[in-house]
């Protein structure tokens, strides 16, 4: 789902410190599946995604009256559930899950589709999955963010309280960490090229 416009979403924020359900249901449901993919990605395991999301959004309702209304509430939300995430690490040890990726984002392809199609797209989740495994946890959130979330720069900054340049940076070095494994990895670089040639 797209994100919010500012004034629609701060309405909507009114409306459920009001105690309106449908505007409570209204901010879940526009953040539910973004948050949820980013902690997927994130922590690589379903299990995980699904009680960060859930406990995110219980604490944010709870807490509804102290929301800074300067930032969007999808800036809000994705600290605690990245607070969250870094309590859970603790217990949980990452691991990817391609498959369920893959299902969260490609619902609609057919139990019958063709089986170089499904090849090609679990190569290419492999590699995603490969080359986000060799950043660290703040690049790997960073890229997430972009690319999987399309936030925008200045939002990624304000979220991780970092200038902007810093962000640009770190994505940059991402991408080129990504690039380099990929290619240093002759089965990741075979893979590649049967996904974009």
């Amino acid at each position: 789902m797209a994100m919010l416009h500012k004034s629609s979403e701060l309405a909507l924020i009114r409306k459920a410190k009001a105690g309106d359900g449908n505007a409570i249901e209204a901010l879940i449901r526009a953040h539910q599946d973004a948050l949820y993919a980013f902690m997927l990605r994130m922590s690589g395991r379903p299990d995980v995604a699904e009680d960060i999301v859930q406990e995110a959004f219980v604490r944010v309702l709870r807490n509804l009256d102290r929301i800074d209304t300067r930032y969007r509430f999808s800036t809000w939300l994705f600290t605690i559930a990245k607070r969250l995430y870094v309590n859970s690490i603790q217990k949980h040890r990452p691991a990817y899950d391609s498959d369920a990726i893959h299902a969260s984002q490609c619902s609609n392809i057919s139990p019958g589709a063709d089986a170089a199609r499904n090849e090609m797209l679990q190569n290419a989740r492999d590699v995603i999955d490969f080359a986000l495994s060799t950043l660290n946890c703040q690049q790997r959130e960073i890229i997430l963010l972009f690319h999987q979330q399309n936030w925008p720069i200045t939002e990624i900054a304000v979220y991780l309280d970092m200038p902007e340049g810093t962000v640009k940076s770190h994505l940059h070095r991402a991408r080129k960490r990504m690039k380099k494994a990929i290619e240093s990895s002759g089965l990741m670089n075979q893979q590649v090229q049967e996904v974009w040639l």
